[in-house]
């Protein structure tokens, strides 16, 4: 369960004009709030540079919020941020892994981080190459892979600790329809392991494929949370896509 209540970042920045120094503050993300379930994939939907990232890196306690809370999976992350971390699978589409590692050697090194039992690690590890395909390339240094390859050992990494909260930050960005497909169906996956699964988008139709509650963010805002079948109800475009461009551009 990710529980969101006036979730709000701002930042601030010192512009120089002539003598002067003028500070502007602006919000990135301004009182959100929603509610993400287990057992169902919440959507994050919204433009470019709407406040996604921005929203999922405080829920994951990357970057601390200006105000409001977060409560994943029962823990307040303003009072335990590093329980919450534990707790959480974060993917982005920014691997962020060590270059000089192979896949093994990069399981291996995360499995201590996560402080796994190493039969429990080793295990684990098994399942998910076999699952997305990396025994092919598991030797292999990340410096040496594809941006496909690349993704699938950060998913991996992602999950190796089965955590019960998992965010994914339009995690199929810039990939291939088969390596994009593999994700898809781990997010499923999840969603059937009843994780509480909360993913960001920009495409409609992924949306589509995935969604059981949606919420829209634009301009830091959220104009739209309910159940993706409530969205659909309220239709008036005759797309999925176009409905949600018309949202944007009214709100």
């Amino acid at each position: 369960m990710i529980q969101v209540q006036n979730l709000t970042k701002s930042f601030t920045s010192k512009i120089k004009k002539g003598m002067k120094t003028e500070t502007t503050t602006v919000n990135a993300v301004n009182d959100v709030s929603f509610e993400c379930k287990p057992g169902r994939i919440f959507s994050l939907l919204g433009p470019n540079g709407a406040g996604k990232t921005t929203t999922l890196r405080m829920i994951a306690g990357i970057i601390n919020p200006t105000s409001g809370t977060a409560v994943v999976d029962g823990v307040d992350l303003g009072k335990s941020g590093d329980a919450v971390k534990s707790r959480i699978g974060f993917l982005t589409g920014s691997t962020g892994l060590y270059e000089r590692l192979n896949a093994d050697e990069t399981l291996d090194f995360f499995g201590k981080v996560y402080k796994l039992e190493s039969g429990a690690a080793q295990e684990r590890k098994e399942y998910l190459f076999e699952k997305l395909g990396i025994n092919e390339f598991r030797k292999k240094r990340i410096g040496q892979m594809s941006t496909g390859m690349k993704q699938k050992v950060s998913i991996a990494r992602t999950l190796l600790h089965d955590p019960e909260v998992l965010i994914f930050d339009e995690p199929t960005s810039g990939l291939d329809v088969i390596t994009a497909d593999s994700i898809i169906d781990l997010i499923r996956e999840s969603k059937q392991n009843n994780k509480t699964v909360i993913f960001s988008s920009h495409i409609m139709s992924e949306v589509d494929l995935l969604c059981d509650d949606l919420a829209i963010i634009d301009k830091g805002s959220i104009i739209f949370n309910d159940s993706f079948d409530t969205f659909k109800k309220e239709m008036k475009a005759d797309t999925l896509t176009q409905e949600f461009i018309n949202r944007v551009k009214n709100s």
